[in-house]
């Protein structure tokens, strides 16, 4: 990531969080807690829409790859259909559009990688949202769903999302819930932010 990017991503996501951790000033997806048991949640998210890319790398080197095109998307590399004057003659040229950042950042695993998603502001919608320029983001809807979610903080290792994983698995088997969907890793904070503020979280789909 360029010098420019860093300042630019630093000014969305506000100097709190890199100071604080957890003094998040963007918009974050909204949910209900149905039950909570120290770092587990289970919760109840509506639908989202998001943008994705995905990258054939490890878990740990994924995010980084994916970063650029996403933060590339809602940086303006989009098309917005710019307004059409009544004259002759009539022509039509492509625009460009800035996008807030939201947090967490999702990922997860897929056949040949890792899938990386950043999630949209609610005020959009899929018919409102500019089409990215790069064929390598997708826009897509990802409905309503329940998950069990555990809290951790420190760094982005493999080793530590691993050990969160387990002890989220383990959770999910002892409170007799049925998984239904792929693992989703979530960070809330911008890479810069120090490994001992950061928030960090793993969230399983699981049947209602």
């Amino acid at each position: 990531m360029g010098i420019t990017q860093t300042f630019r991503l630093l000014a969305l996501l506000c100097l709190g969080a890199f100071l604080s951790g957890c003094a998040m000033f963007v918009e974050q997806p909204s949910y209900e807690i149905v039950r909570k048991d120290g770092d587990f949640e289970l919760r109840d998210y509506g639908s989202a829409i998001v943008a994705e890319t995905r990258v054939d790398a490890s878990l740990e080197e994924a995010g980084g790859q994916a970063f650029d095109r996403l933060f590339g998307y809602i940086s303006g590399e989009n098309r917005v259909e710019a307004s059409i004057s009544m004259t002759s003659p009539v022509t039509q040229t492509a625009a460009s559009e800035e996008i807030e950042m939201t947090a967490p950042v999702e990922q997860w695993q897929t056949d040949s990688g890792w899938a990386v998603a950043f999630v949209m502001p609610s005020s959009y919608t899929l018919e409102t949202l500019p089409e990215p320029t790069n064929p390598k983001v997708t826009l897509k809807t990802v409905p309503a769903r329940r998950v069990a979610v555990i809290e951790y903080s420190g760094t982005w290792s493999e080793k530590r999302f691993q050990r969160h994983l387990d002890e989220l698995e383990e959770w999910i088997a002892q409170e007799r819930l049925k998984i239904a969907g792929q693992p989703v890793w979530a960070r809330y904070n911008p890479p810069f932010t120090p490994w001992f503020l950061r928030h960090n979280e793993i969230m399983i789909p699981v049947q209602k």
